[in-house]
C-alpha cells in the first residue's frame, strides 16, 4: 500500500483515485473546485480544497510524507507546471505529472517531473491496436517494442498442443497463460490443448507477435 496525493480531480483524476483505492492505495485527492472533490470524496481517504499554486497551501498538504504524488490537472498547463516544481522544491519523493503533448513534457521533466504520462495518447495507441486485429481481445504495451496480447487460439492451432507447436523458437513469442471463460485458472504446461473456448495471453516483441498471430 501507498500513499498517493492526487492534485487535479477532473475526468483523468478522478479515474485515478477509482484505479487507486481498487488497489489498496491511501488517498489525498485536491483540486480547487469543490464540485469535483465532492465526486471523488467516495473513492479517497482524504479530500482538500485549494489551490495548489499556492505554496502555502502545497505546504499544508505534508508532500514530503507520501510516497507518490500525480499532478493530474486538465486544462491548465501553467498551474500543472507550477505545482510539479513547487511539489519538487518542497520535498516530494516521486512525482508523476499528466501532458497533453511532447512539449509540456520537456517542461514537466525540466522542472520536477520524475515521469509523465499521456493519458490520451496512450489510450489512443492502444485503440489502434486493439481494434485493428480481428484476433485482439486485449493489449498490454511494456515499451515501445515489447507488449503482452490477449488474443483468440488460431484455427490452424485447435487440437494442437503448446508443446507442439513451439511458437517460441519459431517466433521468439512466449505463451505466458491460457485464458478461460469463468475460470481463474491460467496455468499452462507444454502438454495444454488448445480448444476455441480459450484465449492466450502472450509476450514478445510487436513484430514477432504480428507475425506469429497474422495481426
Amino acid at each position: 500500500m501507498k500513499t498517493v496525493l492526487l492534485i487535479g480531480a477532473g475526468r483523468f483524476g478522478r479515474h485515478a483515485a477509482i484505479q487507486l483505492s481498487k488497489l489498496g492505495h491511501q488517498v489525498m485527492a485536491v483540486d480547487i473546485d469543490e464540485e469535483r472533490i465532492n465526486d471523488v470524496v467516495p473513492f479517497v481517504t482524504g479530500a482538500r480544497i485549494g489551490d495548489s499554486t499556492n505554496e502555502a497551501f502545497l505546504r499544508s498538504l505534508g508532500v514530503k510524507n507520501f510516497d507518490l504524488c500525480i499532478v493530474a490537472i486538465s486544462g491548465d498547463f501553467q498551474s500543472s507546471l507550477e505545482t510539479t516544481s513547487m511539489l519538487k522544491e518542497l520535498g516530494a519523493a516521486r512525482v508523476i505529472a499528466r501532458a497533453e503533448r511532447d512539449v509540456q513534457a520537456k517542461f514537466l521533466l525540466r522542472n520536477g517531473a520524475d515521469h509523465v504520462v499521456y493519458p490520451e495518447k496512450e489510450i489512443a495507441r492502444w485503440a489502434a491496436v486493439r481494434y485493428t486485429g480481428n484476433h485482439i481481445l486485449d493489449y498490454i504495451e511494456l515499451d515501445e517494442n515489447h507488449a503482452i496480447f490477449e488474443v483468440n487460439v488460431p484455427e490452424a492451432w485447435l487440437g494442437k498442443t503448446v508443446g507442439a507447436l513451439d511458437v517460441r523458437k519459431k517466433y521468439g513469442v512466449n505463451i505466458l497463460a491460457v485464458k478461460r471463460a469463468g475460470s481463474s485458472d491460467f496455468s499452462i504446461t507444454p502438454e495444454t490443448l488448445l480448444t476455441g473456448d480459450v484465449t492466450l495471453l502472450a509476450l514478445g516483441e510487436l513484430n514477432a507477435i504480428r507475425k506469429c498471430f497474422r495481426i
